[in-house]
């Protein structure tokens, strides 16, 4: 079976870093949840949609290796390959940030996956046939297609939904907070990954 992952806000988990970023520049308190979306509602509330541009480049760019792997994930991919599961990550992510500090997002990720070891691009080891990082969402819908998932996990319900999404691969969103709107029945829910393996071997 080969599972692919998406890669922010699925695998890494950005609401602490998202949240220290913002107070570290005053524009936040402790009445803000920790949480990416609660940050980011309350600046776009308060007219500073250039803020939270410029600190989605900082979290995405320069500061990524502070954000942590979401509660499981580790466990559960040691658990996938145990079982001998192939795992891939693929991503609907810019090369550079839109606002700010030149950086490459790309590799950003990449030094992300390294430090937690999910994969290795050192040589002799180079796995870059296990991380892909696709500038639009069309061509991470046809990357999807094109690396044979058996299942795709995102967080994003519109990319499951979306009318290009490859018919022969099955959906799960991850909705760690859930906030999942009504979905079609065969996309699963997954809320946790600690129950990565019991929501992908579940009978339909």
């Amino acid at each position: 079976m080969r599972i692919g992952i998406d890669f922010d806000n699925t695998l890494v988990c950005y609401d602490q870093l998202f949240w220290e970023l913002a107070r570290d520049i005053g524009v936040v308190d402790e009445s803000v949840a920790h949480q990416k979306d609660a940050v980011r509602d309350h600046l776009r509330k308060q007219g500073l949609e250039s803020v939270w541009t410029n600190l989605q480049g900082k979290a995405y760019g320069s500061r990524i290796l502070e954000a942590s792997p979401f509660p499981d994930v580790l466990g559960a991919l040691t658990e996938f390959r145990r079982r001998g599961w192939e795992v891939c990550v693929i991503s609907h992510k810019t090369r550079s940030p839109i606002a700010g500090e030149n950086y490459d997002l790309h590799a950003a990720a990449r030094r992300w996956l390294e430090t937690y070891e999910i994969i290795d691009f050192t040589p002799p080891h180079s796995n870059h046939s296990s991380a892909f990082f696709e500038v639009t969402k069309s061509e991470k819908l046809q990357r999807i297609a094109g690396v044979g998932c058996d299942w795709f996990i995102d967080d994003l319900p519109e990319l499951l939904t979306d009318s290009t999404f490859p018919q022969n691969v099955g959906r799960i969103l991850f909705d760690p907070h859930q906030r999942n709107e009504k979905l079609p029945d065969d996309i699963r829910r997954l809320y946790s990954w600690r129950d990565a393996v019991s929501v992908l071997t579940a009978k339909a």
